[in-house]
């Protein structure tokens, strides 16, 4: 068996703590790993690890890669040039796995954002969807509802088949009457967006049902090289698997999936399956709170105070606050959107930004200038580099630099400073044992990270 993950997506129902440049599926929520790295290790419990297959948009490739490479020496990673839904993305990734294994074998696509804790039920749910998938079905997991939800899109069920059902019909998530008739009506699943089948019945089945997918498939080789280009990627309909295969085909089945689940979606959904305290309340980083109830309340940096809340939720970051009624968190996704619309860079990115290398902090920014704390972790460089429309001032806050400017190379102790002159190509290093902090003043007209050059990096993003 092979293993997709879908690793993109931006989790706007999570912000202020989710954002564009950083999504939920990159964040701790709920465990020392991220959501992508529970994500792998569940796969990695019925496959080697070479048989895992991640595939993402491009602005978020080096923190896949970094995480990922946390778990394994081999990362098969593919990078999407632009963001085109899932159809497009398992359709190259099915092809991939194709070409480099030059077999047809059973695949596994799952989200990287879902919450699964209960192995061993998770694994006995997909040997039954395995054997329907052998038998020439494309098999999605479906989930009894308990309750009328309203965020989730539903399944209709149909004939019995062994250890799983014919889907009749894919619904769009409805409204709290309709959400309580599926429920009633018995033959409803939520939709978990996993789903299996043999390499060849999702080929076959994209040929005939989305003909254009395919056709630009067939002219990406993953023989030469594993980039996909974007020239041709770029012609790709913007549209997801549901809409071009799911809803069309007639080899559709679900298998009831036994383990538990959440997909994470909002921070009604964290707060669910956090613990609480006698209150019903769940209390994240600094928080002091007088006689709230059913509440949560999220800090990453400052003290949130609170008394008297219920049914309330506040998240706290550097840059941003949320607070709302714990059932309008599905909302939240309005707040994303209007701020993408304004160019609010807080839908983009945090403060606090990873890298491989280690992180950076804004610590301000006004009309021609960017000051950050740039932190370079022990044996760690930033990329050779050069930049068209910004200069940068450093100065070493604590550690030692090694700062190569134009071929020549500087090492810098605390105190000391380097001007980096626009166009001229220079990296930040730290070959030492210590971690290294400095300032960094950017000037110019254009700051952006798009004004990158890069020339050798040691991390594969050139």
């Amino acid at each position: 068996m092979y293993g997709i993950i879908l690793a993109g997506g931006s989790g706007s129902r999570l912000w202020p703590l989710s954002r564009e440049l950083y999504p939920k599926q990159l964040l701790n929520l709920n465990s020392d790993k991220s959501l992508l790295q529970s994500t792998f290790e569940r796969l990695e419990g019925f496959m080697p690890k070479d048989n895992i297959v991640s595939i993402t948009n491009t602005k978020h490739t080096s923190n896949v890669r970094m995480q990922l490479s946390e778990l394994s020496s081999k990362v098969n990673l593919l990078s999407e040039p632009v963001s085109k839904n899932t159809a497009p993305a398992i359709a190259l990734a099915v092809k991939f796995i194709m070409q480099k294994s030059n077999s047809d074998p059973v695949i596994i696509v799952v989200p990287s954002d879902h919450l699964i804790e209960n192995q061993d039920k998770f694994l006995s749910t997909v040997k039954k969807g395995e054997k329907l998938a052998e038998a020439g079905y494309i098999v999605t997991f479906g989930i009894k509802p308990d309750y009328p939800e309203t965020g989730y899109g539903y399944i209709n069920t149909s004939d019995e088949l062994q250890d799983g059902f014919k889907v009749k019909e894919f619904v769009e998530k409805p409204d709290l009457e309709t959400a309580k008739q599926y429920l009633k009506a018995g033959t409803y699943y939520w939709n978990s967006g996993i789903f299996m089948f043999k390499a060849s019945t999702l080929i076959q089945e994209i040929e005939k049902l989305a003909p254009e997918i395919a056709n630009i498939s067939n002219e990406i080789d993953f023989t030469k090289s594993d980039e996909i280009p974007f020239i041709k990627f770029d012609k790709m309909p913007n549209i997801s698997i549901d809409y071009a295969v799911m809803e069309k085909s007639d080899r559709i089945a679900l298998v009831k999936l036994e383990s538990d689940w959440n997909d994470l979606g909002s921070w009604q959904s964290i707060y669910d399956v956090s613990q609480k305290d006698k209150n019903g309340n769940v209390f994240v980083g600094h928080v002091l709170d007088k006689d709230s109830k059913n509440s949560f309340v999220y800090s990453s940096s400052k003290l949130v105070a609170t008394i008297g809340l219920e049914d309330t939720v506040i998240v706290e970051t550097e840059d941003a606050i949320l607070a709302c009624k714990k059932d309008k968190t599905q909302d939240v996704k309005y707040i994303y959107n209007t701020l993408k619309e304004q160019n609010d860079n807080t839908h983009l990115v945090h403060k606090t930004v990873y890298r491989p290398w280690g992180f950076y902090t804004v610590i301000a920014q006004g009309k021609g200038f960017i000051t950050k704390i740039i932190h370079v972790n022990p044996g760690q460089k930033l990329s050779l580099q050069s930049h068209n429309h910004r200069s940068e001032h450093w100065v070493v806050l604590s550690g030692m630099a090694l700062v190569k400017l134009d071929g020549k190379d500087y090492t810098l102790s605390p105190g000391h400073s380097v001007d980096i002159p626009v166009k001229a190509i220079h990296s930040l290093q730290n070959p030492y044992d210590e971690d290294l902090e400095i300032i960094e003043v950017q000037k110019g007209e254009i700051l952006l990270e798009e004004d990158i050059i890069r020339y050798e990096d040691m991390y594969g993003r050139v």
